[in-house]
């Protein structure tokens, strides 16, 4: 995989409400403010998810970068969540399978739209998070 210049950016899908409540989530947690935010429709998230071999149009996955490199479904939200304060026990996760945390990954990725909707635009964040978001 290639190298990406930045580092602890999380790739997301803007129009998703599960994954833009996901980013909320992270960012309300993250009180160091490492991580920064890309949703996949802005110029900057298309040509980090083409780097990285996601499909910019239908994306099925969020990504991390973190030392450079990418972090992908599973590997991406639990490298996220160990790095949160209060939160370092789910590096136990790791523990499970690749392929059955990520089959779990898939079945929440596959129905999120269904389950959680999906906004007509990409979110706007707030003042205090969108001073986060890369674009």
């Amino acid at each position: 995989m290639p190298k990406w210049p930045d580092d602890d950016v999380i790739l997301f899908d803007g129009v998703c409400i599960f994954c833009s409540r996901w980013v909320r989530f992270v960012a309300a947690r993250d009180t160091a403010r490492r991580f920064r935010f890309t949703p996949i429709q802005s110029d900057y998230g298309t040509r980090l998810a083409k780097a990285f071999g996601i499909d910019p149009d239908d994306p099925d996955t969020n990504a991390l970068i973190h030392g450079g490199e990418a972090f992908l479904k599973s590997d991406a939200a639990l490298t996220v969540l160990s790095h949160l304060p209060g939160w370092g026990w789910v590096r136990v996760l790791f523990a499970v399978s690749r392929p059955l945390r990520n089959a779990v990954y898939d079945l929440v990725a596959r129905n999120r739209y269904r389950i959680f909707g999906k906004y007509d635009a990409c979110f706007v964040p707030d003042s205090d998070l969108r001073a986060r978001v890369l674009e």
